[in-house]
């Protein structure tokens, strides 16, 4: 038995999006990144989250009756949850009569990932596909991950991670021994615009993106194409040429959406991206073309 446990906040079956095959993708809790753009807002913090729906409650008031530590009040009809006296308890959740309450953030231990992951074995096999590590950041509870990437190893499922590679060269390089696949989030070519973007620079990232290339590993960056941050032909041009220079050649676009918009909500929290309009397929065409002009094997 492995009774390490790691903070996971969703494990998702049959995606086809996240390296070959079919495959299923473990989301791990807790970042050191803060993109502005973040679609999965709940994977931020390293903490098991109290979310309120406004759209499910009844303003029966049981959650304010209940709540030991007085943590939650009604404000102009919202249900506002203090964080600082919140203990997670989860007594909302249960007395919630409408189930306007839920929680983000469960630990698991290896045994019980496992156990969800295998019952899968056949698509895998059929579809050549796998697991695939995510986030949050996956590397922000590197201990457990590699944990996790050694017993799927056992059972000869293909392994892959996404990452923005952001920890120390040692953590990094212990990690992707055990990887067959990275999917290399890169977010600015620039330090200081990548600072601004995600509250980090770029540096410590630079450095593991080549360390993985010293080290022979299959990789495929993955770009988030942001409206007014990183999204002129300009841009494409100078992360063509890092790229290269780094010995990277396959590249995927993500389009910037507005698919994690209602979380903010449910988490209450800003979101600072709100009013920016969603990118398309079509819009990133000539984008694309500056990456296959430098010689890269690029996709939206």
């Amino acid at each position: 038995m492995n009774s390490k446990k790691a903070l996971i906040f969703n494990i998702q079956k049959f995606s086809i999006h996240d390296g070959p095959g079919i495959r299923t993708i473990v989301f791990f809790k807790g970042c050191p990144l803060r993109c502005l753009w973040c679609s999965n807002p709940e994977s931020q913090k390293n903490d098991i989250e109290i979310t309120w729906d406004a759209s499910k409650c009844i303003s029966c008031k049981r959650c304010i009756k209940t709540c030991p530590q007085g943590a939650i009040y009604e404000e102009n009809g919202i249900k506002v949850i203090n964080k600082n006296k919140c203990i997670i308890c989860k007594r909302c959740t249960e007395i919630c009569p409408k189930k306007a309450f839920d929680t983000e953030g469960e630990y698991k231990t290896v045994d019980e990932i496992m156990s969800e992951v295998l019952k899968d074995m056949d698509f895998y096999e059929e579809s050549g596909g796998g697991v695939t590590l995510s986030g949050g950041e996956v590397l922000y509870q590197a201990d457990f991950a590699i944990e996790l990437l050694k017993e799927l190893n056992k059972y000869g499922i293909h392994r892959a991670a996404e990452t923005t590679g952001f920890t120390s060269h040692d953590i990094f390089k212990k990690f992707i021994e055990n990887v067959d696949l990275l999917l290399f989030d890169m977010k600015h070519y620039d330090p200081q615009k990548h600072k601004q973007g995600t509250g980090v620079d770029n540096a410590l990232i630079i450095e593991n993106m080549k360390t993985a290339v010293d080290r022979g590993k299959e990789i495929i960056i993955r770009i988030p194409v942001i409206p007014n941050f990183n999204d002129s032909l300009e841009d494409a041009e100078k992360f063509s040429t890092l790229l290269n220079k780094i010995g990277i050649k396959k590249v995927n676009l993500l389009p910037f959406h507005q698919f994690g918009q209602k979380k903010y909500k449910l988490l209450q929290r800003e979101y600072e991206m709100e009013d920016v309009p969603q990118l398309h397929t079509e819009d990133l065409a000539d984008y694309k073309k500056v990456f296959i002009n430098n010689g890269f094997d690029c996709k939206i």
